[in-house]
């Protein structure tokens, strides 16, 4: 490892936002002097920012993606996951897509009475809403401000179907909401756990909840009749694709319904944030790594076509669609998660519909 890593965060530099026409840049000088000063250059510290939404509830238009509709309660996402597609979205908010995305938290307050208001809304037909598609809706900051937790209780009030996606025990805390949720087949849960192993996780996902912590909330999710899906996302060629095995047994024995994955594509600034990462992190591995990746994606890191991107092309994600089939046939036959029921919903919203 590199020794100027910078302990406790995925990206490792920040990088320029193309939308802006200025840049700026750290020089030697300013970090000798605060070097000679006995200060520091970079406190390292998170910044949270309220933000003003009129609206909360976004249609998602990729076909491949697996959702109608997203809310985020949050902007940028305080985990630091290294691979994190979302980070590019934090360029139109003015920031950037490194360390920007992980140290300038932006947070919604009224997103609970937004999606209230979007929900009874006239035309509004009670359509599966995901927390979160972009960022994680449980990324630390939920713990003081609670607005994940006060959504869901809009959606219990009204019944209506919902998805969660987060690699955060701290889900765990809102068990009481999702019990009553699962009760009337309104809730499912994709909890993303991209490795067993505690050191790449470090590596990866620095602030995300521990290995061990998310076993436990698959386990307790599925105690307690709530549908998990766990996400193996991304799959990273000779860093955690020889996991897909020992991974589906492990989660299946804990109850989980299905296992899905992305293989990992490094789209947009996301490609310059991985490599100094690598090279920082893992340089004995970096460029085998890239050259894999590369290799998943017609000879580039990223590849934006619909229907393809997601699980990339070629030998090794050829190997990675076998193996992953596999798993499922042998630790995870039979099992699977029924569609999220809107009816409960509909008759809250329109109760002249019983009489039909």
């Amino acid at each position: 490892m590199s020794a100027d890593f910078l302990k406790g965060r995925g990206a490792q530099k920040n990088v320029h936002n193309r939308f802006f026409k200025n840049s700026h840049e750290v020089l030697d000088e300013y970090l000798n002097f605060c070097e000679v000063e006995g200060e520091e250059a970079d406190k390292n510290k998170t910044n949270y920012i309220e933000v003003f939404p009129k609206t909360f509830v976004n249609k998602v238009e990729s076909p491949d993606v697996g959702m109608g509709f997203s809310a985020n309660p949050y902007q940028g996402c305080e985990h630091g996951c290294v691979y994190c597609y979302a980070r590019n979205s934090h360029e139109y908010w003015g920031y950037g897509a490194g360390l920007d995305f992980e140290r300038n938290i932006l947070f919604k307050r009224n997103a609970p009475q937004l999606l209230e208001e979007k929900i009874t809304s006239k035309n509004w037909q009670g359509n599966t809403i995901v927390f979160s598609g972009n960022t994680d809706c449980y990324q630390p900051l939920e713990r003081k401000l609670e607005i994940t937790r006060k959504c869901l209780e809009v959606m219990l009030k009204w019944k209506h179907p919902t998805g969660i996606i987060t690699k955060n025990s701290l889900i765990l805390r809102d068990l009481d909401i999702l019990k009553e949720m699962a009760k009337l087949n309104i809730i499912s849960t994709n909890i993303s756990i991209t490795s067993l192993s505690e050191d790449t996780r470090r590596l990866l996902e620095p602030r995300t909840a521990s290995i061990k912590q998310r076993l436990k909330t698959v386990e307790t999710l599925s105690e307690n009749g709530i549908p998990v899906r766990v996400m193996m996302a991304p799959i990273i060629p000779s860093l955690n694709s020889h996991e897909i095995l020992p991974l589906v047994k492990k989660v299946a024995e804990l109850g989980a319904n299905d296992v899905g994955y992305t293989i990992v594509r490094l789209n947009g600034q996301i490609a310059e944030i991985f490599k100094d990462w690598a090279h920082k992190t893992i340089p004995d591995k970096a460029e085998r790594i890239l050259n894999q990746i590369a290799e998943c994606h017609g000879g580039n890191l990223n590849d934006s076509n619909w229907g393809r991107r997601m699980k990339g092309e070629g030998t090794i994600s050829e190997q990675v669609k076998d193996t992953m089939t596999i798993a499922k046939k042998r630790y995870l036959k039979d099992r699977k998660i029924e569609a999220l029921d809107a009816s409960h919903f509909l008759q809250l919203k329109n109760p002249q519909m019983k009489l039909f």
